[in-house]
Parts: structure tokens; sequence; C-alpha cells
């Protein structure tokens, strides 16, 4: 990782969005494959998973921001991008969408993104624990204040 700190801005944004380009656009390729694959088999029921029905919900409401906003998340952007190529999201509503998102986590993560991610590291597992902790309780507070709000 020690190449990471001393790559120039270009490079680091660059490698992570190529990187970021080809994980998506894999995953979305497999979901299409395997929406193929799996229909009318025993296997069916494994496209109807928590995860894959919550990263379903996130494309329903959010549709064509579904997948650049996914790459703002943590834990579910590798569902939606996977849900989109089940679902068999329009290409030219899906390579738009999975390019500004994927430019979003590149510049997120070549500049304060990975820079946060290395200070927490580095002040241990408690601090780690602390922020996860307060995520959550954001999370569900704001999840309660929509549903009473819908």
């Amino acid at each position: 990782m020690d190449w990471y700190k001393d790559a120039p801005f270009g490079w680091a944004f660059s490698f992570l969005f190529l990187l970021a380009m080809a994980r998506a656009n894999t995953t979305y390729w497999l979901g299409r494959g395997i929406a193929a694959g799996v229909q009318h088999t025993r296997f069916e029921h494994l496209l109807t998973g928590p995860i894959y029905q919550r990263a379903q919900k996130f494309i329903t409401r959010w549709g064509i921001f579904a997948v650049p906003l996914a790459f703002l998340t943590v834990g579910i952007q590798t569902a939606v991008n996977a849900s989109a190529g089940v679902g068999r999201m329009a290409l030219g509503r899906y390579i738009p969408s999975v390019i500004v998102g994927c430019l979003l986590w590149a510049l997120l993560y070549s500049t304060v993104g990975m820079a946060v991610f290395l200070a927490w590291f580095a002040l241990g597992w408690q601090w780690i624990a602390g922020a996860a902790v307060l995520v959550v309780l954001v999370t569900v507070a704001w999840i309660r204040y929509r549903r009473r709000e819908g």
C-alpha cells in the first residue's frame, strides 16, 4: 500500500477509477449471466436473499441514480451492480451511471477516503468500533425518520 501514498493524484485517481470500472462491470455481467443461468433451476432462490432484495429495493427507489449512489455506500455496491445485471438494466442507462459512480468512488478514495481509512487503522480497533456504532445509530435514526415520514 506504500505506492498509493506516494503516487501522484492523477495516477491514484486513474488506477482507482479503472479498478472500480472493472469490478462494477464484471459484477454487472456476472449478474446478467447468473440471471439467465439460474432461471427455472433449484438455485433460483439465491436471487431472493436479503442482500439482493435490499439492493433491488434500492434500485427500485432510486432508479438510474442507484448505481452511482451505491458507490457512496458501504456494503451494497456489489449487490446493486449485480442487481442491475440480474434486472437487465439497459446498457444505455447502466454505463453512464456506472461511470459517474466510479468517478465519485475514485475521487473519494484518492482524496479523503483513503486518508480517513488509514488514519482509522492507525488509531486502533476501539476507534473503528466506536465509529461503526455511531454510523449504525445514525443510520437507524435516519431509517426510522424516513419510515415515519412516508
